[in-house]
Parts: C-alpha cells; structure tokens; sequence
C-alpha cells in the first residue's frame, strides 16, 4: 500500500530512494496510524504531492479502526480508504496479493498501444482494457504485470512515446516556479522550523505576503498546516 500510494504521481527511481526509510520510521500500520502529521511529512520530503502522505497516514487510522489493523484484501474495501482509487487499489490487489485483476497504467498503456495501435491516435483506454484481461496471466499476474510495466519502461526510453497517441495523453505542467514547488517549500520550512510568522516565512522564502498567503490558505484548507493569528504550524 505504501509504495502503490508512493508511486501514484513520483518516479519509480525516487520512490526507491525514500520506500525503505518510511517502512523503517513506520515499520507497521499501528505507528503509522499513531504518527504526527509532522513526522509523515518529514518522512515524506523529496517525493512531492504531499496530500498523498496524509491521505496514507488517514488510510492507516481508518484501516486500525475498521479493519483491526488488516489491509483490506478486496476492491471495495481499498476504495473506502483515503487516497485509494480504482487504479491503486487494482494494484494492491495484483502485486500485494497476487489477484488477477484487469489494470491499466502509463507502462502498461504504453506497451498495448505500441502493439495494438501503432497507426492509432486517441486510443482510450476502454479500447485498450479488453485487449488486457484477454492477455492477462491469471496464474501469476504479479510476475505479468512487473513484465509488462518492465517493457513499457523500456520502450519509453527507445522510442517516440506511443502514449502521445492516448486520449488520456497531457504533459504535466512545469514544476520550477510552480504554487506546488511554493506548497513544498514552505512545508520543508514548517516542518524545520516549527511554528513561524508569516513575516518570517515571507523573507525566508524572498516572496511577499501577498503571494504566499493563497497558498497558505490552501494549506490551512487542506489540513497540513493550522493559523493562529499570523503565525503558521505544521497540523
């Protein structure tokens, strides 16, 4: 669950490097439950989307709470859970405990439309979705899909990308400069420096108020951070 939720907007490579510190600062669903959203998002820094790392630190309390501490082992049970859609949830169940349920995903979406639809433009996935419960390998779909996703790897690294030739197909809008690059550093600042004054937060990061503030009140809205008069905390 940790490293579908970890995955759902971050390179393979950075999740590498951050996967095994977050299961050795939480090793269990308790203590992950039990964690400061401050201590999440500490653990969390580098990986970006941090809303991710709450909704997982909520779907670890929820899972405590109605499930006795057991990752729910069904569609229906995964998607009740914060943070967890159609998509992870799928591959929960695949890779956590080797169901064969009908995925898709940029490598995978990337290896069908290479084979299926090479003289195609915007191939929806309800075209491709078919073509992969047909191919699925029930027996072991754990090993098929690593396979699958392997190959969509690589030939996202040979060729011309064929999932520009994909509906669904946009490119994710720069970060440098960004309000999402702005959210981070003033959580990096938060979580280092505890509770701070705007003021503070303004000159540290070179920005006015007036630009900072949005952003702060977005924050506020979504649970990461609490203001008491001018001054700013991690939630």
């Amino acid at each position: 669950m940790v490293s579908e939720i970890m995955l759902q907007q971050t390179q393979v490579e950075r999740v590498g490097e951050k996967y095994a510190s977050f299961l050795t600062r939480f090793p269990d669903i308790e203590s992950l439950a039990g964690a400061t959203a401050e201590d999440v998002l500490s653990a969390w820094q580098g990986l970006g989307y941090n809303r991710r790392a709450l909704a997982l630190k909520a779907a670890a309390g929820e899972i405590v709470e109605r499930f006795d501490g057991v990752i729910p082992d069904d569609e229906q049970g995964l998607q009740s859970l914060p943070g967890i859609g159609p998509y992870t949830a799928s591959a929960i169940l695949v890779f956590a405990f080797n169901r064969p349920v009908v995925m898709i995903e940029t490598n995978i979406r990337r290896v069908f439309i290479h084979c299926f639809f090479s003289d195609r433009t915007g191939v929806a996935d309800r075209e491709i979705l078919p073509l992969v419960e047909a191919t699925l390998v029930r027996e072991n779909p754990r090993e098929w899909y690593n396979a699958l996703m392997d190959y969509g790897r690589h030939l996202g690294a040979t060729i011309e990308n064929p999932n520009r030739r994909s509906r669904h197909y946009s490119r994710q809008a720069p970060f440098e400069g960004s309000n999402r690059q702005l959210r981070g550093k003033i959580l990096r600042l938060l979580i280092g420096g505890g509770e701070t004054a705007v003021g503070d937060l303004s000159r540290n990061l070179g920005l006015p108020e007036s630009v900072i503030e949005p952003v702060l009140v977005r924050l506020a809205d979504e649970g990461f951070i609490t203001r008491e008069d001018n001054r700013v905390r991690i939630a």
